[in-house]
């Protein structure tokens, strides 16, 4: 059996990979902090920090940058919206009140939707858009994000002790 070829990604869709990359850690830490038997308030105030400083821009950026240039009826746009605002929803009840299993459905669903953007999202974007549209988001990234700031949270509940 053949290896798949890895996807070619249009440069400006390369920064919104970099991001995914950088939130499939935070799920891998949330896992992490689950396997080691950590409390879900300090699991929870990592992703409180983690959406508040990361995620919420990049959800941001997404969906005034890619998703407005779909059709407002298209399935994959609206799958990928209706991903946002139920993240959104996880967050704000672990916000209230972090509980196991909301902190283990906040990492599979934001997982999910990762994987989901990664490869059929961003494919259909790049079948879909023009060139010039294609230049057009990456002028616009470039000129709104900033180098991936340094993650200084200190509680590193992930790491064994």
């Amino acid at each position: 059996m053949t290896k798949p070829r890895p996807i070619k990604r249009s440069p400006a869709l390369v920064q919104f990979s970099r991001d995914h990359h950088f939130a499939l850690l935070l799920v891998w830490k949330i896992r992490q902090g689950l396997r080691l038997g950590v409390e879900p308030q300090r699991i929870g105030n990592y992703i409180t920090f983690f959406f508040e400083n990361y995620l919420k821009s990049h959800f941001k950026q997404e969906e005034e940058l890619l998703f407005k240039e779909l059709d407002e009826h298209d399935n994959l746009r609206l799958n990928a919206e209706q991903d946002h605002k139920a993240i959104y929803e996880l967050y704000d009840k672990i916000k209230r009140q972090p509980g196991l299993l909301l902190v283990k459905e906040f990492a599979d669903k934001l997982e999910q939707h990762i994987r989901f953007e990664e490869r059929l999202l961003f494919a259909h974007l790049q079948n879909f858009l023009t060139e010039s549209q294609l230049n057009f988001i990456l002028q616009k990234i470039e000129a709104i994000h900033f180098p991936q700031k340094e993650d200084d949270w200190q509680d590193v509940f992930w790491m064994k002790t």
